[in-house]
């Protein structure tokens, strides 16, 4: 018998399970912290206590399989290492929109002559003396390239040129954007290269670090990888393609509810540390997001489920505003470390910075806040950024790191590359200090949140009477948040709101009375009309209040915390293959495949064509990414326009989806 192991690398945690598939159960589940320095550390503290409690050797696993949320955290986060984007026949005003400029935040810009026409035929020659001399100029500063050309998705060669030179200048890797969607739109391809080339190394080191520890127990099985629609890929894939990983982890937890609960329709929410991911099962099956993976602010061009990713977890980070006398909170988007973990590592310098603070008269702005050093070097950094690196050695408060509050861009700068991690209240310290939780260091949690507590609302009175009250409005603004991301998920996905906006909707007056079953001259309800499915370690935490408060029916199914590792290893390999046919005029019909495009004298031959090409790329990509029987399906739409009473063909599109399930060793 074989048995399938799901792995889900988190933010905060690292989950397993080893299940049997034919009888569907679950056999054994275990959670380990996600070690950043070394991501092996957490992977084998999760899968050798699975196999342990399940009581299953390695011999007896016959697939393995990854999810995770590394990708999504760090672009939500607007983490990743520092590339540069090859921008070949586009202009200045061409990489100002599909907000690349922002997503650049900084990083190189070569802009070169070439590119290509919408037939496919060269706009203007490869200035590879250009290239060639910005590659020597940059040096060592990057740690990858993206290289978007002008129609590449009807005639790569301008890319796959740059792409050769790049690879042997600098042996870094080279990401092309035909490589990762057919879709015309170069801004927006352009953009996605970018963030696949910065996440090139970190899910490389995560595929590495599993591999690593499979190999040390003799679990000589291939590894799949969750993509972003739910569908199974080769690790070997997914080191070339690290963009594809992104809404991983929360596309594996919508194959997980279905498998765990059965639900055909439900909103699945699942809390993370980092993140709430939020979508809707429908017919059993996750919704894909037609436009695009929408994440951390970037529209992509990554088939993914129909996800709303926002930045709010058990860690994430605690504001407090002075808006009106009696102040507010929010929580997120930022992920830092929970005082009751960090007071694990290095009691001494936390209990000592916690209680000299708690012994001033006066809050400091910076209390309760530390910094953490992570692995990783500091090239390319500003002056300013570098200085403030080289004082940070191990674990400090930040009261005595920063020397003036032009230092705080330069840390902020310093977290956004992953260099350095914070640390502070978080909503997982609220659950210490009520007995929620006991995971950790409660004592910390609960000197960190009376130092919260002490900063004074713009009545000039406490927010709450004591930390235990303090730590009650956190849960609340937790429950709040949660309760308004779904409430968003819910108008979007439904046909009736189809237009409006989802979140003026969910925040309007009259939907906060319908809630609350108003009951004046006119009375009001209003809930969520489908199951809700909580899912995530914390969800039994959180989740029932907001099942209430929505009117919805929660399900909190067993397993709910390992929910991503079991969608890991249920789903099946899916791959597909896009081209299109484009004419000219009558005679004419270009059909654009990757080796360029093909001139034929009827729309039927070239389609013809191009299936053929498309069923091989299919084929073979669904064979590499470790399918073990294939089956082939086609979708076509052609586009025409009348012309003088009669309908001429304009363009074609032709997709090949190649799918099976893994091949499970024996």
């Amino acid at each position: 018998m074989g048995y399938s192991l799901g792995v889900d690398t988190g933010g905060t945690y690292t989950d397993a399970v080893v299940i049997d598939a034919e009888a569907r159960a679950v056999l054994g589940s275990a959670k380990a912290l996600t070690t950043r320095d070394d991501l092996a550390i957490g992977i084998g503290g999760a899968v050798d206590a699975a196999l342990a409690a399940a009581g299953v050797g390695p011999q007896d696993i016959a697939l393995v399989s990854l999810s995770t949320t590394l990708a999504t955290n760090a672009l939500v986060e607007g983490q990743g290492g520092r590339v540069a984007l090859v921008a070949i026949g586009f202009t200045g005003a061409d990489l100002a929109r599909a907000g690349l400029a922002e997503a650049m935040g900084g990083d190189p810009v070569i802009v070169l002559a070439g590119g290509h026409g919408a037939s496919g035929e060269e706009a203007a020659p490869l200035d590879e003396a250009l290239l060639a001399s910005e590659l020597q100029r940059l040096g060592s500063s990057v740690a990858g390239f993206a290289v978007t050309a002008r129609f590449a998705t009807r005639n790569p060669a301008h890319e796959m040129r740059a792409r050769d030179i790049i690879a042997a200048a600098t042996g870094l890797p080279v990401t092309c954007g035909h490589e990762l969607s057919a879709r015309l739109n170069g801004p927006k391809r352009a953009l996605t290269a970018v963030l696949n080339a910065r996440l090139i190394g970190k899910i490389a080191t995560l595929v590495a670090a599993c591999e690593r520890h499979l190999a040390a127990r003799g679990i000589a099985v291939p590894l799949m990888v969750v993509r972003g629609d739910g569908a199974l890929i080769s690790a070997q894939m997914v080191r070339e393609r690290p963009i594809e990983t992104i809404l991983s982890g929360p596309a594996a937890s919508l194959v997980g509810a279905h498998w765990l609960t059965g639900e055909q329709t439900a909103l699945v929410s699942d809390i993370g540390g980092t993140t709430t991911d939020v979508a809707l099962l429908k017919d059993g099956l996750p919704e894909i997001d037609a436009e695009g993976a929408l994440v951390g602010g970037h529209r992509t061009m990554v088939e993914a489920v129909a996800m709303r990713t926002t930045g709010l977890g058990g860690d994430s980070e605690l504001h407090l505003q002075d808006e009106g006398l009696a102040g507010g909170m929010r929580l997120g988007p930022r992920r830092v470390l929970p005082l009751c973990l960090i007071a694990i590592d290095h009691p001494d310098m936390v209990y000592d910075a916690l209680d000299r603070a708690l012994a001033r008269d006066q809050p400091g702005d910076h209390d309760g806040r530390f910094v953490i050093r992570m692995a990783g070097a500091g090239g390319g950094l500003p002056a300013r950024d570098a200085a403030l690196l080289e004082r940070i050695a191990g674990a400090l408060p930040l009261s005595g790191l920063l020397k003036s509050r032009l230092e705080i861009p330069a840390l902020d700068r310093l977290v956004a590359r992953g260099l350095v991690m914070l640390a502070g209240v978080t909503p997982t310290d609220a659950a210490h200090v009520l007995g929620l939780s006991g995971a950790w260091d409660a004592s910390a949690a609960r000197k960190g949140i009376a130092l919260m507590n002490r900063k004074r609302a713009g009545n000039g009175l406490h927010r709450a009477p004591d930390a235990e009250g303090f730590a009650r409005l956190v849960i609340d603004q937790v429950t709040a948040q949660t309760r308004d991301t779904l409430l968003e998920a819910a108008f979007a996905e439904d046909p009736g709101f189809r237009g409006s906006d989802p979140r003026g909707l969910a925040h309007h007056p009259l939907t906060r009375a319908g809630l609350a079953h108003h009951g004046g001259i006119i009375e009001m309800t209003a809930r969520i009309g489908v199951p809700v499915i909580g899912l995530g370690a914390s969800a039994p935490t959180y989740y029932p209040a907001v099942g209430a408060a929505l009117g919805a029916r929660m399900i909190l199914p067993a397993h709910a915390g390992v929910a991503n590792a079991i969608g890991a290893v249920v789903g099946q390999i899916s791959q597909r293959a896009t081209g299109t046919v484009t004419s000219d005029g009558a005679g004419r019909y270009t059909a654009h495949l990757a080796s360029g495009p093909a001139l034929y004298p009827s729309a039927e031959a070239a389609l013809a064509a191009l299936e053929t090409a498309l069923r091989l790329d299919a084929h073979d990509a669904a064979i590499r990414a470790g399918a073990a029987h294939v089956t082939l399906t086609r979708a076509q739409e052609i586009k025409g326009a009348e012309v003088e009473g009669r309908e001429v063909f304009v363009e074609a599109t032709l997709t090949v989806t190649a799918s099976g399930r893994p091949r499970m060793a024996h």
